[in-house]
């Protein structure tokens, strides 16, 4: 996508804030052990780290690979 490719600063400041986010909240729901709670935190948190992965991605998924 040509907005991803051409706005790398807003991309780094999505990619950090979801990682970041992300991290914390899977820590976070670690600390709550045998808790429902925790459980949904680290989910939630698992969700944002894989954004962090779509959001670096997104500039690439129009490429084709080498003999793909």
């Amino acid at each position: 996508m040509k907005f991803w490719k051409e706005h790398t600063g807003l991309r780094a400041l999505f990619i950090a804030g979801f990682f970041f986010a992300g991290l914390a909240l899977v820590i976070y729901g670690w600390t709550l052990t045998g808790q429902m709670k925790g459980l949904g935190l680290m989910i939630l948190g698992v969700i944002l780290l894989l954004a962090a992965l779509m959001v670096y991605n997104k500039p690439f998924e129009g490429d084709k690979g080498p003999g793909l």
